[in-house]
């Protein structure tokens, strides 16, 4: 019901190893971080919340979305999960190009999985932070960041 009353959104999982990635399951964001705030009664300052981070990838998950609505540019969205827990927070498909991002509040280096680069050699990774957040959101082309 939330995700026809457009409260909530899904990405599907990304992944072509059936054994080893989860890839029927769903990750959902809300629309509105407002009303996310509201079901779990925590309005906060962020540097006093204990999901900063969980906080910052719906933000910056929606905020890419709708630039590539507004600019009207075809992309499929997924997130990547291993069955031992390994994990990329944001993958976009373009023209066949695979991107995956890491998005952290901080900045600081992050690992990209093992996992995943031996599965997907060919794709391009970054990390998005504060730093470079409205560049990823606005300028639409893939961020060669530090990982």
């Amino acid at each position: 019901m939330l995700e026809k009353t457009f409260v909530i959104y899904a990405l599907g999982g990304y992944g072509k190893n059936l054994r080893k990635e989860i890839s029927k399951q769903r990750k959902y964001y809300f629309y509105d971080l407002g009303v996310r705030n509201c079901i779990i009664g925590n309005f906060a300052h962020v540097s006093q919340r204990n999901d900063t981070g969980a906080l910052w990838e719906n933000f910056v998950i929606n905020e890419r979305k709708k630039q590539l609505e507004y600019n009207r540019i075809f992309a499929e969205s997924y997130f990547w999960r291993t069955y031992s827990g390994a994990e990329i927070d944001y993958i976009e498909v373009r023209n066949n190009q695979i991107n995956a991002f890491e998005i952290k509040y901080s900045k600081r280096k992050a690992k990209i999985p093992q996992s995943f680069i031996e599965a997907y050699p060919h794709t391009n990774y970054s990390v998005i932070c504060k730093e470079n957040m409205v560049e990823f959101a606005d300028g639409l082309g893939f961020i060669k960041g530090e990982l």
